[in-house]
This record gives C-alpha cells, structure tokens and sequence, in this order.
C-alpha cells in the first residue's frame, strides 16, 4: 500500500513529528510512504520520505496575500499544480491530510483534485480551521459562528492573520462546498474535545474517529543530561513550558505572572520563544529557543520538576505527555483538550488559574511521592497509536475498491 501524508511541515515541531512516527510505522509494515510538506527544512534522517511541494518565495507569497485579502489556503496556485501532477505520478492508495493551513497550498486546487481522483482520505484535524471561516481557535471569545456560517470574524489578526480584509463569510462557504466533496474520507481527532466540535460542523456528515497522538517512548524517556550544571540550576527547582509557537493562548502571560511570585528555590525555563518574544519576557525567566532536536527536548523534560500546561486552546496537549514520558508529572489548565491527557497518576487538572493557586499547586506536585507519569504515557506509545492508522488507510482502500 501506497501512502501519501500532507502537511505543514516534515518531521519537526509536532505535527511534522506525528507524520514522520507515522511514516516508520507504515515502513517497518512493509508499506510505501511519502510526505509531502510546504515548508522549512527537513531532519536528515526524515528526507527519504520528504517531497517538497512549495518555495521560500511562494511561500512568502502566500503569507502577504493572506495579510491583504484573508484568503488562506487559497493562494500557492502554481506549486500546488505542480505537486497535483506529482501525486498522479505517484499514484497513492490512501491520501492522509494533516494542517494545510500555512501558507503553502491552494485547497481549492486540491479537494477538486482528490473530488474526482477517488483516492480515500483521511484527514487528521490538528486545530479547528478545517471548518471555519478564518481561525484555527475560537474559544477565546467564546464564537459559535462556524456552526451556522461564519462573518465578521472577531479574530481576523489572529493566524493566519489578515490586516485588512474580513473575508470569513467566503471563506466558510468555499470550504464547506470544497471539504464536504470527497466521497471516501475519513476525519480524525486527537481529542474527544474537538471529535466533538467536528460533529458540529459541516464535516460532521463524514465519519470522525478520535486517535490520539502518539509519542515515541524510546526517544522521550528519562534521560540525564548537565543541563542544571550548564544553566547553574543545580539548587533550583524549574518549572517548564514547551510550545512550538507561543502566545496568549498558550499561557505565555501565566509564565511571566508565575516568574515574579516564586522564590529563589524556583526557576522558570520556556522552551520554543522567538528572538523577538524574549525581549518581553523578565530576566529571571531562562529562554530556550525553538529546537528540532528531541534528544535535547527529553533532557530537559527529564530534567524539571514539574512541567507546567496553562494553554486556553489545544486539540490535545503533546508536549504534557513527551513530559510525562521523561518522568515529570504535568500541571494542566482545565481548558478544552488538555485535561484529556492526565490522569491520577500523570499529574494534576487545575480549573483555577490565579497565580497563587498556580503556585501552590505546583508546589504540591514537586513534592508528591504518589504520583508515576510515565505509567501514564505508556498509553500513547508511537507504534501502538499509528497502528490504528495503518488499520484505517487499510480499512478506507477496500472501502474505494468496492
């Protein structure tokens, strides 16, 4: 069998991850699997698989006509024929969509292709921008137009962001008619939290399956490091964020508020700022830049005490289990999906995120005995999640061949 999987990125932050995990599982069962990606570079080990769909310079293209004219996804027309022409010669038994936001791909181009094609699809949604008119998150400001049809959207600058133009009414219209077309396709979530907002919408007239996730236990485990001694953190206890994009939504203004009410004993260390949001976090937070290394991600999991999830807005939470993984128990915000991923044994839901509740918390979980959160995250082992994958491609071929 003969799979093609789609996506933002190859093999780097998450959802390039989930891909790549997916691509080696499908190998080791004897199948065929090429990722097709819009963007960035691609880990060496990862290029066998890689087929690049788009360039720096349309991809920066698209990026300027979405801030004009809000039109996501509906840009990069000439790469995305040409990469149209290249799955025809490739041929898939099975198309496997993740995020085709990005700036990278034309969707129009796309779904009239796979309209026609008959190839089954599935389609993992990792965010809500699949069915709306303009935002991947809309829990912020409590928006229930994509139920009905979505206009005047109150997030137009949030991603992909649009300066001028609300097109959201447009929008909405063209991908339900566009995303509602395929005859065999399949959508997957990795939470019952978005399975269910899914069923709300227009795509809710297809199947929607919830697989989780899956991390790979033999990268993300317990593993030493000096990563105290290179930092001076030996007599501290450190208190980790991990996101691959930062923002409101992620809790970034919970890490600085939390920064100012610890102690001395206490050390906040963020990993996956930019350049430009370091500037606006205080000194005493310790910043680490964005890295595609997962070696380097699970010594320092494995090196705090306890690893702190505040975000509004998530279809699962990652990063809390790749931190359970390493032995390090999770303090989540009770907010859409991520409480989904804890349990008595991984670590702690707080519904309260005032700074002094935060804190006690968190005080509470380094000092507990009770709790083993790798016991936890045995649940989400890589193999044993994107094996329910490879039964679905299989399931969803016979379904197109009969």
């Amino acid at each position: 069998m003969k799979v093609l999987l789609i996506n933002t990125v190859c093999g780097i932050r998450s959802t390039g991850r989930i891909c790549t995990d997916i691509a080696e599982v499908l190998e080791k069962e004897g199948h065929d699997c090429k990722i097709a990606y819009g963007r960035e570079v691609v880990p060496e080990k990862y290029k066998k698989y890689a087929v690049k769909i788009s360039t720096k310079l349309s991809v920066k293209m698209d990026a300027f006509f979405t801030r004009l004219f809000d039109n996501a996804g509906f840009n990069s027309i000439v790469s995305t024929k040409k990469f149209i022409k290249w799955i025809k010669q490739y041929n898939p038994d099975v198309i496997h969509l993740h995020n085709l936001h990005g700036y990278y791909l034309n969707v129009k181009l796309l779904f009239k292709f796979l309209e026609k094609a008959n190839i089954p699809v599935v389609w993992t949604l990792h965010d809500c921008w699949a069915f709306t008119g303009h935002c991947s998150y809309f829990t912020t400001k409590n928006c229930n137009l994509w139920q009905t049809g979505c206009k005047k959207c109150p997030l137009k600058k949030s991603y992909p962001s649009s300066l001028i133009i609300d097109r959201s009414k447009k929008n909405y219209k063209d991908k339900k008619r566009l995303f509602t077309s395929v005859k065999n396709m399949t959508i997957v979530t990795p939470s019952d939290w978005l399975k269910d907002l899914v069923e709300k919408s227009f795509l809710g007239k297809y199947p929607v399956k919830t697989i989780r996730n899956g991390v790979d236990l033999t990268v993300f485990k317990p593993t030493e490091s000096n990563f105290r001694e290179e930092y001076g953190l030996t007599d501290k206890k450190i208190i980790l964020g991990v996101a691959s994009a930062w923002g409101q939504r992620k809790g970034l203004s919970d890490f600085i508020e939390l920064s100012k009410k610890l102690g001395d004993d206490y050390k906040v260390v963020i990993v996956g700022l930019t350049k430009e949001q370091a500037k606006n976090v205080p000194e005493q937070i310790l910043i680490i830049e964005r890295t595609n290394s997962v070696s380097q991600l699970a010594e320092i999991y494995t090196t705090a005490d306890v690893y702190f999830n505040p975000s509004r807005q998530e279809t699962m939470g990652l990063t809390t289990v790749e931190a359970m993984a390493c032995g390090t128990s999770a303090v989540v915000s009770n907010y859409t999906a991520v409480p989904e991923v804890i349990d008595e044994n991984g670590g702690v839901v707080i519904s309260d995120l005032n700074v002094d509740n935060v804190v006690e918390v968190l005080t509470q979980v380094i000092s507990a005995k009770y709790l083993s959160p790798v016991e936890t995250a045995k649940k989400y082992e890589k193999t044993q999640q994107y094996m329910i994958y490879v039964n679905l491609y299989e399931e969803s071929f016979k379904a197109g061949e009969k």
